[in-house]
């Protein structure tokens, strides 16, 4: 069998969806966001912080990881680590990001796009207190960073059995649902 009759066998959108897309979605992305992670963190999908972050490359080539969702506010999403890493040397030159989360149990993705801003030192410091001893072994003096990705676009996506999947995207001018 050849990969792509392989790819063609498995199956997808084996999830639930939970129901529609809300007509009257909240003002703030950010609160439909925790009651979705809310749903997924209820309905037992591991690790439904997990995120795919993606940053632009010195080649201009994005450049994508999976790391941990460490707070969602009016002020942003908010994702850690060194900024000495291939991550933070790429948000220094090019500080924009996009996040993707994947909740395969419930159907539903949810896309952030936007400038990155570096956290104060203080919430920084905060949170690198917060990690284990082990995991803030090897992390030099100054070097740990919390940033946030300040949303231009925030896409909630929830995929359907009949493929007619439905999108609800927060930008600069609100909320607006898309069949």
């Amino acid at each position: 069998m050849s990969i792509r009759d392989l790819l063609r066998s498995l199956p997808a959108l084996t999830g639930t969806a939970p129901g529609p897309l809300p007509t009257s979605p909240p003002v703030r992305a950010e609160d439909l966001f925790r009651a979705w992670l809310e749903e997924a963190i209820a309905a037992g999908v591991p690790e439904p912080h997990a995120m795919t972050v993606a940053t632009l490359g010195e080649d201009g080539v994005p450049d994508a990881r999976v790391l941990i969702l460490k707070d969602v506010d009016a002020r942003g999403w908010a994702f850690a680590s060194t900024a000495s890493s291939t991550k933070g040397r790429q948000l220094a030159a090019a500080p924009t990001a996009a996040l993707t989360f994947w909740w395969p149990a419930l159907l539903r993705s949810v896309r952030v796009r936007g400038p990155v801003r570096e956290a104060d030192a203080g919430e920084t410091a905060a949170d690198l207190a917060a990690r284990s001893p082990a995991a803030r072994e090897g992390v030099a003096p100054g070097d740990w960073r919390l940033w946030r990705v300040v949303p231009d676009t925030v896409e909630f996506w929830q995929g359907r059995e009949d493929r007619r999947h439905e999108r609800l995207v927060y930008d600069r001018d609100g909320a607006r649902l898309l069949g």
